[in-house]
């Protein structure tokens, strides 16, 4: 499914056209991979829309396929044909900056991003390097992996940087695939913490109490108390000012998100320094994910395990799955499976 220009998706519901391409041919350290399934993520909204960097047009969306390996470059040793592997938002980075050296290549100023800035997964094939690939875990369906490989990897860095303590108390802003993966980890990893959701749809606030929330309520609502940490999900701003005034002295917000759309950007001046700010609340943003961020949460979502719930469509079906996403018909995540098209 190839993005050819960019636009609003109420212009048009089929951004993504339907094309036959060759299938592309592993460099020496590159693996080609089969892609079985590869979820869909608002990520491709904001890029399609124009909110991110600008795409390499043509280009094949698709920042979290899982697949199995058909074809090696002549250096690729790391997995045998056969082998099932996952590949996330960072496609490449530099691997000499100190962003790199210290771990943190998502903030290299030379990160790639599948399906942005090369090719991705909403594909049949696929190439990558070897060393930006990762092994899925045996414990999930290939269905099950994929948004785990975003969705989840994100999420898992978002959670990481509220430093969130046993006990504290946690807010999710919004709860789309990202988020009930969220609730889960958390609700996993601190079992001393009560976990409040903020969404407009009642039911997602309903699934939310389903998975374990202790409490879910609208944007707007008032929280039972302040709350340590929260994370934000969604495009939007004011979700941003209601966060804060719900943080506890010295909370931290996090926003994961890679935009913000400008609809609501009035919603900035009802920002209040001392209703807001003041007792050292803060703002972090989350830019990426590193490979270490993929694989820790590989390693603990099969632990959990950490099922994520998902709704499958075929390949040819993406621009509906878009649609969906972007009128906001979220339970879970939304999942492309790829299989041999016909008629292309």
């Amino acid at each position: 499914m190839l993005l050819r220009t960019l636009g609003r998706l109420e212009e048009t519901s089929s951004p993504l056209e339907l094309t036959e391409l060759a299938t592309p041919v592993p460099a020496v350290q590159e693996i080609l991979v089969q892609v079985s399934a590869c979820a869909v993520c608002h990520t491709e909204l904001d890029e399609i829309e124009g909110r991110t960097p600008p795409p390499h047009l043509p280009v094949v969306p698709g920042h979290q396929a899982v697949g199995r390996v058909v074809e090696r470059g002549s250096q690729a040793k790391k997995f045998a044909l056969g082998d099932r592997v996952g590949i996330a938002w960072i496609f490449s980075a530099c691997g000499r900056c100190k962003f790199c050296l210290e771990g943190n290549e998502n903030l290299c100023v030379e990160f790639r991003a599948t399906g942005r800035d090369v090719d991705g997964g909403y594909a049949e094939f696929m190439t990558i390097h070897e060393d930006y690939a990762h092994a899925i875990p045996s414990v999930f369906s290939d269905v099950e992996a994929a948004p785990l490989l975003c969705a989840g990897a994100v999420g898992y860095r978002s959670l990481r940087l509220t430093g969130l303590k046993d006990g504290q108390t946690l807010g999710l802003m919004g709860f789309g695939a990202s988020g009930h993966l969220v609730l889960k980890m958390a609700l996993h990893r601190y079992q001393r913490s009560k976990v409040f959701v903020f969404v407009r749809d009642a039911g997602e606030r309903a699934f939310a109490r389903e998975i374990g929330a202790s409490w879910a309520g609208g944007v707007e609502d008032e929280p039972p108390e302040k709350l340590h940490s929260i994370i934000d999900t969604t495009p939007a701003w004011r979700p941003v000012v209601e966060s804060l005034k719900n943080l506890e002295p010295g909370g931290r917000l996090v926003i994961n998100a890679i935009r913000k759309e400008e609809g609501d950007k009035e919603e900035l001046q009802r920002l209040d320094y001392a209703g807001h700010l003041w007792l050292e609340r803060e703002v972090k943003s989350v830019a990426n994910v590193s490979r270490s961020d993929v694989r820790e949460f590989l390693e603990l979502a099969a632990r959990i395990p950490l099922r994520p719930e998902v709704e499958e469509f075929a390949l040819e079906d993406a621009n509906r799955a878009l649609v969906e996403l972007r009128k906001r018909s979220i339970r879970g995540a939304k999942v492309l499976r790829i299989a041999k098209v016909s008629g292309v």
